[in-house]
């Protein structure tokens, strides 16, 4: 909490040092678009040198800000770590959200027209983008460095990711209805995510599959359809 620097301005500037947090300077303020940069700098940061191997020295450079300018808008950086995860998981939910409209048909509000079949698609081509996609380092430092934050914290992410996961499953039912999905419909869940995050360790976007052709890959895989 800022201090009451009231009695403060009655001193000499050299006579007494102000305590606490300095001021915000013109560069500091705007404080929606400075937020939203330290959470990317970090995310970057987080997934290329993980959470102990990065300062918040090291971030407000990447930011363009001062040292101390990050403890503005984060008390901490485990407290910048977990909005870190937080924002990465409700984009997440809504990017997905909007990708199954947009896969029904242009302008549609609802995919369930669709077969499970092309919803199952939709979901790991934008899962894939959501992971893989350029300037997506959120997802992943949730994946790797849960272990940062706290038992709570992992559990409000905890709901959100059952939030995002939620509308697999009428889609994986559905598959195993029509005998396109084989496995127990949780265990299936379980092992089509953990394949799909594992991405992160290997996919190379100079080298590899694009991510449509990565999702027809899986599509196969999990269902034998392309």
């Amino acid at each position: 909490m800022p201090m009451d620097m009231t009695a403060e301005h009655t001193l000499p500037a050299l006579q007494k040092r102000p305590r606490g947090r300095p001021r915000k300077s013109d560069e500091d303020r705007g404080d929606g678009n400075r937020r939203g940069e330290l959470l990317r700098s970090a995310a970057r940061l987080f997934r290329r040198k993980g959470f102990g191997g990065t300062s918040t020295r090291d971030i407000a450079a990447a930011t363009g800000m001062r040292s101390g300018s990050p403890f503005y808008h984060f008390e901490s950086k485990q407290a910048l770590l977990y909005a870190v995860m937080d924002e990465g998981m409700r984009s997440a939910i809504s990017k997905q959200a909007a990708a199954m409209q947009q896969a029904a048909c242009p302008g549609a509000g609802s995919s369930r027209g669709l077969a499970p079949v092309a919803q199952l698609r939709a979901l790991i081509r934008n899962h894939f983008d959501i992971l893989l996609g350029h300037g997506n380092d959120f997802i992943p430092v949730m994946l790797y460095e849960a272990r940062s934050i706290t038992r709570s914290q992992r559990a409000a992410l905890a709901h959100l990711q059952g939030e995002y996961e939620a509308p697999w499953i009428p889609v994986l039912e559905s598959l195993r209805e029509g005998g396109l999905l084989k496995a127990d419909v949780k265990i299936a869940r379980l092992l089509i995510f953990g394949a799909l995050n594992w991405s992160v360790q290997w996919f190379d976007r100079r080298k590899g599959a694009s991510l449509d052709e990565l999702t027809e890959q899986a599509m196969q895989l999990f269902t034998g359809t392309s």
